[in-house]
């Protein structure tokens, strides 16, 4: 059975009619073989006429001509640097999803003045991360972290139904990695840090976390722990288990485990209310709806049957390059009423919590508390 209804709704919807009252100079930094242009980041402007790109950073010439074509910028540049110090952007778009020069193209941005787009994951690690939210805030600047999810109308839309008393109270949450090849350790952190950013923008802040790691059924300790096959940080374990208390007193669930299948079809978040469940995909970009089942059992018991929200007329399930929009344009909404963005370097601090205090639970064997000390 299908049910229609109107899935963009909240701070996606709004961004997507926003109008900017101001002009705004963006300028791209990319990195082709190291880290590329993320997921597609150097799109962002590209239907926003209020924002005209003026130049593209990238130390490969080629790579950097290609993204010149694609996004419309006017000039190219090797250095980032020099780009930003010529071109006094407004808006400074990192795109490549590799951490390792994250710090210091954040450096280079603040110091300008210019607010930020920034691939997720924030930072490599939780102490350059909390750095990075530093130099932002210290600089009252915006920063709209690419955790898209929160902006594909599948998730704002189930935010709707939960605060409508759809599903009930809200019972628990359990959100689980992509669980492809990169299962574990390095799944949390590519991916689950997605989970974790819905788990929050759900049921607030976690306030602390009990979790298993292993490692090819051994127990995980320091010296099991290697870099990422790209340089997003260090990662270990091929089997996570992990229970959060988040502050409304929801209990929340996050697995990442090596199998033989490896589909990546589990990858979403399921949130269990008194009278039914809703499973949340996030496996496809353009985005599947969501699952629904009104039963207070979560099977269906009395012939209640499964539901497939379906988007409404006239609506299309987010695209990547519709969120980069959603996410770019909700910037510009945020810089203009100054208020923080659908995902801000706090929103992305926390995620990077949330994975480092997985790794202090298993290591200390015991829960652990948020904030992390």
């Amino acid at each position: 059975m299908k049910r229609r209804i109107f899935l963009m709704s909240g701070a996606a919807a709004a961004a997507a009619t926003y109008a900017p009252k101001n002009k705004y100079k963006a300028v791209i930094i990319g990195d082709t073989g190291h880290g590329n242009y993320g997921h597609g980041w150097e799109m962002t402007w590209a239907a926003i006429p209020a924002v005209t790109v003026s130049a593209v950073a990238d130390p490969d010439p080629e790579g950097g001509a290609k993204a010149r074509e694609r996004c419309g910028a006017a000039k190219v540049y090797r250095d980032y640097r020099e780009m930003i110090a010529r071109e006094k952007p407004d808006i400074v778009t990192i795109c490549p999803r590799w951490c390792d020069k994250r710090m210091e193209m954040v450096k280079a941005a603040t110091d300008a003045g210019a607010h930020l787009v920034i691939e997720k994951p924030l930072a490599a690690t939780l102490e350059e991360a909390r750095q990075v939210t530093a130099m932002i805030e210290r600089k009252r600047l915006k920063a709209a972290i690419g955790h898209t999810a929160r902006a594909m109308s599948v998730s704002s839309g189930v935010r709707r139904m939960l605060e409508a008393g759809e599903f009930g109270d809200l019972l628990e949450i359990r959100g689980r990695g992509k669980e492809d090849k990169r299962a574990g350790g390095e799944d949390m952190i590519v991916l689950g840090t997605h989970v974790f950013d819905l788990m929050r923008f759900y049921a607030g802040n976690p306030k602390w976390v009990f979790a298993h790691v292993t490692e090819r059924g051994r127990e995980l300790d320091r010296s099991m722990m290697r870099r990422a096959s790209e340089p997003v940080g260090q990662v270990g374990g091929t089997d996570i288990a992990a229970m959060f208390l988040f502050e409304n007193g929801v209990h929340g669930y996050f697995g990442s485990k090596a199998s033989n299948v490896t589909t990546g079809r589990r990858f979403g978040v399921t949130l269990a209310g008194s009278k039914g469940w809703t499973y949340v995909p996030l496996n496809n970009v353009p985005s599947l709806p969501p699952f629904v089942m009104r039963s207070a059992a979560w099977v269906p018991e009395k012939d209640e049957p499964w539901e497939r929200v379906d988007y409404a007329p006239g609506t299309k399930p987010a695209t990547r390059e519709g969120t980069n929009h959603l996410t770019g344009i909700d910037l510009i909404e945020a810089i203009e009423k100054d208020r923080e963005p659908l995902c801000s370097a706090r929103d992305g601090l926390w995620t990077l919590e949330m994975v480092e205090g997985i790794y202090r639970s298993q290591l200390g064997g015991k829960r652990v508390d948020f904030p992390l000390a």
